[in-house]
């Protein structure tokens, strides 16, 4: 079974699963409702500093656009897929792939390009929607491509490393705030922010902010977000097979 009959088939599925969870339609949500929120919130805020404590927010954008535009979308989906990957292990589903048409690898491989494809989805609803600064389609695709490989890795962190999603929700707090520490970067001198650089989350930053400056590198920053994200991926789906096959 190729991809494209894998999306036919098991996304209907998909979707009634995520409708029937009290919490999974809610993150589905989340980022966009948070598109809406900065798209209005922001400026009012901006304004307000500015009038009362003569503090100008603008320079400071790159920051929340990081943080909830590049950031935060890919964690979501991939907390999202990464729940149904724990579902899949308790129900036994993964088992019973084996003696399927369907290969084990197959099923993975579709599992991690969802919240890897709808993050390249995201970029191109929020950056408009939340309209803090113009970038070009262009631009927003390798951002989006760059944090696009942040979902599969982190699916199969939580896949590989919970047992269930009790456990899922305790590594999502423990990682939470690491994933998204880089954002600090931004702050640091130019050269030594790339100290974040072992932090996998870091990249598709500084591709945005390199963008967003109108710097040459971003391509380069690109590609080296998407090697390291999916080696580091590598690692966590191995650890996945292992548990699946004790």
């Amino acid at each position: 079974m190729n991809l494209r009959m894998i999306f036919t088939a098991l996304g209907p599925i998909d979707l009634r699963n995520i409708r029937r969870d009290s919490l999974l339609p809610w993150m589905v949500a989340m980022p966009l409702a948070f598109a809406v929120l900065l798209r209005w919130g922001v400026p009012a805020l901006t304004e307000n500093l500015l009038a009362q404590n003569n503090f100008d927010l603008r320079p400071y954008y790159p920051v929340i656009s990081a943080y909830f535009i590049v950031g935060m979308p890919a964690l979501v989906l991939a907390t999202l897929i990464g729940f149904l990957l724990l579902d899949e292990k308790d129900d036994a589903t993964m088992t019973a792939l084996q003696v399927t048409p369907l290969s084990l690898n197959t099923y993975v491989a579709y599992r991690v390009a969802v919240p890897a494809l709808l993050t390249i989805v995201l970029m191109f609803l929020m950056f408009p929607v939340v309209n803090l600064e113009v970038l070009s389609w262009g631009a927003i695709l390798l951002i989006g491509i760059a944090s696009a490989a942040t979902a599969p890795m982190f699916a199969l962190y939580l896949a590989a490393l919970a047992q269930n999603k009790v456990q899922g929700f305790a590594l999502v707090k423990l990682s939470g705030f690491v994933t998204l520490l880089p954002v600090l970067a931004f702050f640091v001198e130019p050269g030594w922010d790339l100290l974040f650089g072992v932090i996998p989350t870091y990249w598709p930053m500084k591709v945005y902010w390199t963008l967003s400056a109108g710097e040459a590198g971003a391509g380069l920053y690109a590609l080296v977000g998407v090697v390291y994200q999916s080696l580091v991926a590598g690692v966590f789906i191995r650890r996945f097979y292992q548990m699946l096959h004790r």
